[in-house]
């Protein structure tokens, strides 16, 4: 029996697609570290880690609240 497969997709291709995610993401954090060594690349990256802490503090906020809202017994 013949193996699903992704319309599109040969294995060649995936492989392909996953290399240069892999180049992408080490360029990165080759970049980003090098910017680190430079003072305003520094601050510039510490103003993006503070926004980050910002939006995942306000999604984690709101889901522990949603949470709380459905385990909650009806109060009717």
């Amino acid at each position: 029996m013949e193996q699903p497969r992704l319309r599109g997709w040969k294995g060649k291709d995936v492989m392909k697609n996953m290399q240069w995610f892999l180049i992408g993401v080490i360029g990165g954090f080759v970049a980003a570290h090098f910017m680190n060594k430079d003072p305003r690349g520094h601050d510039i990256l510490a103003e993006v880690d503070a926004r980050i802490n910002g939006f995942t503090a306000i999604i984690g906020d709101a889901y522990r609240e949603q949470e709380a809202r459905l385990t909650e017994p009806d109060k009717n």
